[in-house]
């Protein structure tokens, strides 16, 4: 793992830790999306009780290198990710895939990031690099995944991540 972030206040970017505590069914401590039922303000405003899927957020570090190769200034915690990975294709990954990062924490793989107007009100045109078409034409969202706390801890740059697959068929991650 490369970086760790949170934020107490909902804004855009999230500033960069040395560590992070995870908690269980929670999300991280004292980050705004942080909590049981859903975060997100305009989610939140239409049905404040549905249940909160997007308790941490994970981005591969090759997002942020694609940018900047791009011209774009980004940099940890800029994205408003909480965890930024790196080696891992977590966008690959199928729903309900768990992830053990360090020593103790747990999460589990809820779905993909909508990248929204925001990207590019906090980066004129990074919309554009984070939502792509495939050669078949169908939508590819690159801004990377949400989750859920299902055991906590402390997490930390250069903690490992491992990667659990669920049993079964794999399912395809959505948007949350």
């Amino acid at each position: 793992m490369v970086g760790v972030a949170k934020d107490d206040r909902h804004r855009f970017s999230k500033a960069p830790h040395e560590q992070i505590m995870l908690v269980a069914g929670i999300g991280v401590e004292g980050d705004a999306h942080a909590g049981r039922t859903v975060k997100h303000r305009s989610r939140a405003a239409r049905d404040p009780s549905q249940p909160n899927l997007r308790q941490v957020h994970l981005i591969p570090v090759q997002f942020l290198e694609e940018a900047r190769s791009r011209g774009f200034d980004v940099g940890p915690g800029d994205m408003g990710e909480n965890v930024l990975t790196a080696g891992i294709d977590l966008l690959g990954l199928p729903l309900d895939a768990r992830l053990r990062i360090g020593a103790d924490a747990v999460v589990r793989v809820t779905g993909l990031r909508n990248p929204c107007v925001q990207i590019d009100r906090f980066r004129r045109g990074l919309l554009e690099l984070a939502v792509a078409r495939d050669e078949s034409g169908d939508v590819v969202r690159k801004a990377g995944v949400m989750s859920v706390v299902e055991q906590g801890g402390l997490v930390r740059p250069g903690d490992r991540i491992q990667v659990e697959l669920p049993d079964g068929p794999h399912r395809r991650l959505r948007v949350v």
